[in-house]
């Protein structure tokens, strides 16, 4: 066995501990998605945001009316730390599907969060579509990559 071979195909002790790494980062991220989902229903419902001007909010006008927003806002940032994260081990684990779910659940947050700060700005219904929407994506990529990654029967 040369050196060269075993760079290029992991130990399959290494690819195991890989594999569950991924795996609990995949339940992480799907769980705190589920969490941000609520959140973000409940901010919906129950927050309040100052009337918007003729230039719209400003986004440090959203956080007047409690902590259930910045809440919201604390948790997306720390999603896409995760994501950013998940997507590494994918290309370190070299699992090609992984790579691409979460390359594609990294995109939903991030599109989720930039029509988040456009609801701050205008709260429209399509804002807030959007949002549930792509939500809805990263947890179904997330959901996929559990699937993938499962434990050898």
């Amino acid at each position: 066995m040369t050196t060269t071979h075993a760079a290029a195909s992991p130990a399959p002790a290494q690819q195991a501990r890989r594999l569950s790494s991924l795996r609990r980062a995949s339940l992480g991220a799907l769980v705190m998605l589920i969490v941000q989902f609520g959140l973000g229903i409940g901010v919906n419902l129950y927050v309040s945001l100052p009337t918007a001007g003729s230039g719209g909010r400003k986004l440090s006008e959203s956080f007047s009316n409690g902590p259930l927003l910045a809440l919201h806002v604390v948790l997306g940032l720390l999603l896409i730390v995760t994501a950013v994260t998940l997507l590494v081990r994918g290309i370190v684990a070299r699992h090609t599907p992984v790579i691409a779910a979460s390359a594609i659940g990294l995109l939903a947050i991030i599109f989720a969060a930039t029509q988040g700060f456009s609801f701050v700005h205008d709260s429209t219904n399509a804002a807030s579509m959007a949002m549930a929407t792509a939500t809805g994506i990263a947890m179904l990529c997330y959901a996929f990559t559990l699937y993938l990654v499962r434990p050898s029967s």
